[in-house]
């Protein structure tokens, strides 16, 4: 490491952080919905996925990534509630192997959808002007828009702490992750809750998906690898924990992005490496509970 100059190295920092910031949403999706409904959902990717998909129709018909962004959290979140209520609310309760099943085959039906509905080839969406150039700082030339990513991701983050922390709702989310059965005691609907609590994780997929589709284009098989993703950050971080999604999701980042400098076949192979390691030492991740595992 010593033999790379340092503004390679500064490099590689900044795009391993601007790249976990894209994976510390999709984790704090899936962080939600496990710590909520005890789903590991199988599909979490595939509304990444969406969110892609969402952010390319709005954009060819408004001409707006911002307003793209916006209405694939919507759109998606949406979605979700209504498949959380329909399908997954009668599932509670009974085999936990069901709900897993069912987003697994949702994760399979859904992206053959959008092939027949896009087609195969990929959706390209084009960065917006305003973020599409370059900030010099130094002997740095940082991309304006995955230096949006890191802004926009930590604007988002503070804003999910504040929700949960200081909102009413928020903080009933917390408690009905811990005792669902006593805040259901004290009148409050908490299958209403699960519902919000599913389509907000999925929100957070979708916005994950919607921020990355101008590097990678928005194609139906992209969820594969963003659900693979989101179970490695979400397991190094602990399962159910908001603050392990945070810190895996950079650390992760940072892995991939290093690993693709020093051998680029071998930056998938690595991230699972990390997670292999972490889970020998401490089974239930970086900040997971006790008996979450």
């Amino acid at each position: 490491m010593s033999e790379i100059p340092w503004n390679v190295i500064a490099m590689q920092l900044f795009f391993g952080i601007a790249l976990g910031c894209i994976f510390v949403l999709l984790s704090s999706g899936m962080s939600i919905i496990y710590g909520l409904l005890d789903v590991v959902n199988f599909a979490h990717g595939t509304f990444a996925m969406l969110g892609a998909y969402a952010v390319f129709v709005v954009v060819s018909l408004s001409d707006s990534f911002f307003v793209g962004i916006v209405s694939a959290v919507v759109i998606v979140g949406i979605i979700g509630m209504v498949i959380e209520f329909l399908l997954l609310k009668p599932l509670y309760g009974k085999d936990p192997l069901l709900p897993l099943l069912l987003t697994f085959g949702l994760s399979v039906a859904i992206p053959d959808f959008m092939k027949i509905v896009f087609g195969l080839i990929g959706k390209p969406i084009s960065f917006p002007d305003a973020l599409s150039g370059a900030i010099t700082l130094g002997p740095l030339t940082l991309p304006g828009y995955r230096l949006f990513i890191i802004i926009f991701t930590l604007v988002v983050m503070i804003s999910l702490w504040l929700f949960l922390k200081k909102s009413d709702l928020g903080m009933i989310i917390r408690a009905s992750t811990r005792d669902s059965q006593m805040v259901q005691t004290l009148g409050i609907n908490v299958s209403r809750i699960w519902t919000v609590g599913f389509g907000m994780g999925v929100g957070l997929a979708a916005l994950a998906g919607a921020i990355a589709a101008p590097m990678m284009s928005a194609t139906p098989d992209m969820g594969v690898d963003m659900t693979m993703t989101a179970f490695v950050v979400t397991v190094v971080g602990g399962l159910g924990s908001l603050g392990g999604a945070i810190v895996g999701g950079l650390f992760i980042g940072l892995v991939v992005a290093f690993t693709s400098y020093v051998a680029s076949a071998y930056s998938s192979v690595a991230m699972y490496f990390c997670m292999a390691v972490i889970l020998l030492v401490r089974p239930r991740g970086l900040f997971g509970e006790q008996g979450r595992e």
